[in-house]
């Protein structure tokens, strides 16, 4: 196994800083000093290091140590203290929970012996060089001592103050490990770097060359890190140099995406905070097209329904109280009212609506209508009835929710009448 080059000391700082200390909870020195009393060496590795490399708090800490995952449950038993989700000890991690209050994700060093784009046939080892070197990238690719040494064997502490990401290494081994790494490298694209085009030839050349590896990846991985693309830094440009690179197709997009319908999207609304599905719905002409995305994606109803509802009401409406259209399309909407509206605010973003904001603060007016009064009337409980209110909000609706409840109910005749014409003509 050829090593890329390396430091011949990978010491490089040692880091004392609010964030770091912040995360010495009673339950982290707890386990430092069980570790110490055994006698292992553990670290704190990967996105933590370079998130307080970068002045960051890290949402999770993960952890390395030269303890196998038998030496470390002989331990944790010996110390009463419980561990859980025991599905990782085969590829050498191990969760306790201290105090029963924080869990702590711990896995022992390891090197990938065999691959197949999607899992790895894991040999455990003490060397934390080769560890570092089976990590995506070099920004993920360091260790941080208890005592805040920073330990960076691949250079990654100068990748990220050049905003640069690269692999560990030959970019293709790495990718061919694991093909899911070609998102990997995009999103932390969007989050490292200080420019949208900046990519490495070599970088995207052995990208465009593995893609067909991803056909093997599952829709809900694929889709956890292109939603974190969309929602990132330089989304547009991104998912264009991803298009470009020929993924298209192995991540749910038709073969020819909508591009042109892209730029114009993320140039007149790339600054608001779009749910990524309203994004990638601006590369889709058709329904076909989220119904194809979301058998390869399994995206959430939730998101397979505003997809739906971008593409049916994305151009214009014309009108000379801009927000009447939206205002009928959440009171006349069949589905639950506050998905519409979500979905609504979703598609004015789209369109970077300048009543958006008037939109949010519109209070849902109250229908004046129940189903007593009706009964009152003579109609009776049921299907039937449902149909009458309906008709009737269908008017309060056109009347801009001012017709009152004698209004309506004026109009009762009229709806019973068309009602039943309709019923005859069947």
């Amino acid at each position: 196994m050829a090593l890329p080059k390396s430091r011949s000391n990978p010491i490089i700082m040692k880091l004392d800083s609010p964030e770091f200390k912040s995360l010495f909870s009673e339950e982290l020195k707890c386990l430092i000093s069980i570790f110490k009393e055994y006698g292992y060496e553990i670290r704190m590795a990967g996105g933590a290091v370079r998130d307080l490399l970068m002045g960051k708090i890290p949402k999770d800490v993960d952890f390395a140590t030269v303890a196998t995952p038998d030496q470390m449950k002989e331990m944790f038993t010996t110390e009463n203290i419980r561990m859980i989700n025991m599905k990782g000890e085969k590829h050498g991690t191990i969760t306790p929970r201290v105090n029963d209050k924080e869990n702590f994700e711990i896995t022992t060093l390891r090197i990938d012996v065999l691959t197949d784009g999607r899992h790895a046939e894991v040999q455990f080892t003490m060397d934390w060089m080769l560890d570092a070197f089976r990590r995506d990238l070099t920004i993920n690719s360091m260790f941080l001592g208890i005592d805040g040494t920073v330990f960076d064997y691949y250079f990654g502490y100068e990748d990220i103050k050049s905003n640069r990401v690269a692999f560990v290494g030959d970019a293709t081994t790495r990718i061919r490990e694991d093909y899911l790494r070609i998102l990997r490298y995009f999103r932390f694209y969007g989050r490292i770097a200080k420019a949208p085009n900046n990519h490495e030839e070599l970088t995207l050349k052995s990208i465009e060359e593995n893609v067909q590896g991803l056909g093997s990846i599952s829709g809900e991985r694929i889709w956890m890190e292109l939603k974190k693309i969309l929602e990132g830094n330089f989304a547009g440009e991104i998912m264009l140099t991803i298009i470009e690179c020929g993924l298209s197709p192995y991540i749910g997009l038709p073969d020819k995406p909508n591009i042109d319908e892209l730029k114009v999207v993320w140039k007149r609304s790339g600054h608001l905070k779009m749910n990524a599905i309203t994004l990638l719905s601006s590369l889709l002409c058709t329904v076909e097209d989220v119904a194809k995305l979301h058998i390869r994606l399994k995206l959430s109803a939730f998101e397979r329904d505003l997809a739906y509802f971008i593409i049916d009401n994305r151009n214009p409406k014309p009108n000379n109280d801009p927000l009447l259209p939206y205002k009928k399309l959440l009171l006349k909407s069949k589905t639950k009212q506050s998905d519409t509206r979500e979905w609504i605010i979703e598609l004015l973003k789209y369109n970077d609506f300048p009543h958006l904001e008037e939109f949010k603060a519109w209070k849902i007016p109250r229908f004046p209508i129940s189903g007593i009064m009706l009964k009152e009337k003579g109609i009776e409980n049921g299907r039937f009835m449902g149909i009458v209110i309906n008709e009737l909000k269908a008017y309060w609706v056109d009347s801009n929710c001012v017709a009152t409840e004698k209004e309506l109910l004026d109009q009762l005749p009229k709806v019973l009448e068309l009602l039943s014409e309709k019923r005859n003509n069947k």
